[in-house]
């Protein structure tokens, strides 16, 4: 990989909690998981780092509520110490290079809240490895990884969001987040057009 191209995979909240028989779940939320999981198993050397972001709530204050209004309050989910807020299963043999935890005791719908064991924000994780591109995938399109993509803007990378490999709460958030990423300047991609782009780069610059 080149100086110029140094990119990660930011895979955002793919835990059981926002997939089919889980707390909150997202349609489709399984299927996106082993998306992402087959993506990353064949294109990990694509890329310099593979982060994982979590939800792991402890006490997260009004984020949660016994009358949810799905906008800004929501039913338990991602509970840390849970089964349903590790990784997926679909990702078990992932091995991230970099993993953080967020909204320990706040909402955190953005990956960058979240830290890592020894503390670390994801930014600095990423800075240290001088990456400067983002590849984001993950739930919910809607939700966390809209704001994981945002963010990433607006610290200063380039984002793109693979758009097979996520999915939204509803159609019609979905809609509003694609709307809200393009305005900010992220690329919607989907994962094999990129990946045929990224191959043909290679081969333009005399690559495998």
């Amino acid at each position: 990989m080149t100086a110029a191209n140094r990119r990660a995979l930011i895979i955002v909240d793919v835990q059981p909690t926002f997939c089919e028989g889980g707390a909150l779940p997202v349609p489709g939320g399984n299927a996106v998981a082993e998306r992402v999981a087959a993506y990353a198993a064949a294109r990990r050397s694509d890329y310099e780092l593979v982060a994982t972001t979590q939800d792991w709530h402890i006490d997260p204050g009004d984020h949660f509520s016994e009358t949810p209004d799905f906008v800004d309050t929501w039913p338990p989910h991602g509970v840390a110490g849970t089964a349903e807020a590790e990784l997926h299963p679909a990702l078990a043999e992932l091995d991230p290079d970099v993993s953080v935890k967020k909204g320990q005791y706040a909402a955190a719908y953005s990956g960058f809240e979240g830290v890592d064991a020894s503390g670390a924000a994801l930014d600095e994780l990423l800075r240290a490895r001088g990456i400067e591109a983002l590849d984001v995938v993950g739930l919910a399109e809607s939700h966390c990884v809209k704001e994981t993509a945002l963010d990433g803007v607006r610290v200063g990378y380039r984002v793109r969001v693979l758009t097979d490999l996520t999915a939204p709460v509803s159609p019609e958030q979905g809609q509003a987040a694609r709307t809200a990423m393009v305005e900010a300047g992220i690329e919607l991609a989907p994962s094999g057009v990129v990946a045929s782009a990224d191959d043909g780069a290679r081969t333009a610059a005399g690559g495998e």
